[in-house]
């Protein structure tokens, strides 16, 4: 799961520091859907947990992207639910807002990647 959010029309993204192969490549907030939980429910909790706040999330965003062993990526929109809150790197080495100009600034990770033209449909609309 990822969540896509969106505040002042830039997205969050945030850094990897490890593993060591992927450590400095960049993704979208997010991660794997507990036993019992739903995809939303999931996306609240890894942004709690990884970023120390609460998002209210939205609609699906691209398509799902394959990626290992069965796996999919799904991505979701999402907003803080308070937006003067202040997202932390609570698991992640950096978090950065882009602007759809700036997408292809970052070395994104190969799934990410595959939803930037969606998340430029998502912050330029």
């Amino acid at each position: 799961m990822g969540a896509a959010i969106v505040r002042g029309g830039a997205l969050l993204a945030q850094q990897r520091s490890y593993p060591v192969e992927v450590a400095g490549r960049w993704e979208l907030p997010g991660g794997r859907v507990e036993p019992g939980e739903s995809e939303v429910d999931a996306l609240r909790r890894e942004c709690h947990e990884e970023l120390g706040v609460d998002v209210v999330v939205g609609e699906r965003v691209g398509s799902e992207v394959p990626l290992r062993a069965g796996l999919v990526l799904h991505a979701y929109a999402a907003r803080l639910a308070d937006p003067a809150a202040d997202p932390k790197p609570l698991e992640h080495h950096a978090l950065r807002w882009i602007h759809a100009s700036s997408l292809e600034s970052v070395p994104w990770l190969p799934a990410d990647l595959e939803l930037l033209p969606a998340l430029r449909s998502l912050l330029t609309d």
